[in-house]
């Protein structure tokens, strides 16, 4: 036995809006490819399932602002 303690974490899959075209837009800060802003895309990982799907919500109204500029 060991004086370490080795904890197992279950590898969750996470749902992302990711496509991997990520260049933020400058007039409104949101990602081209899924919409989010540059703070939700570094935060992704570290917010709560709850407020991952708040921000996914909110998405489609972003892109489709993109695409009428």
């Amino acid at each position: 036995m060991t004086d370490s303690i080795i904890a197992f974490v279950d590898r969750v899959e996470m749902v992302s809006p990711c496509i991997l075209v990520c260049t933020l837009d400058d007039a409104s800060g949101w990602c081209l490819g899924c919409g989010r802003t540059g703070d939700e895309i570094a935060r992704w990982t570290a917010m709560q399932p709850a407020e991952r799907d708040a921000v996914m919500a909110m998405l489609p109204a972003r892109m489709a602002r993109l695409a009428d500029q």
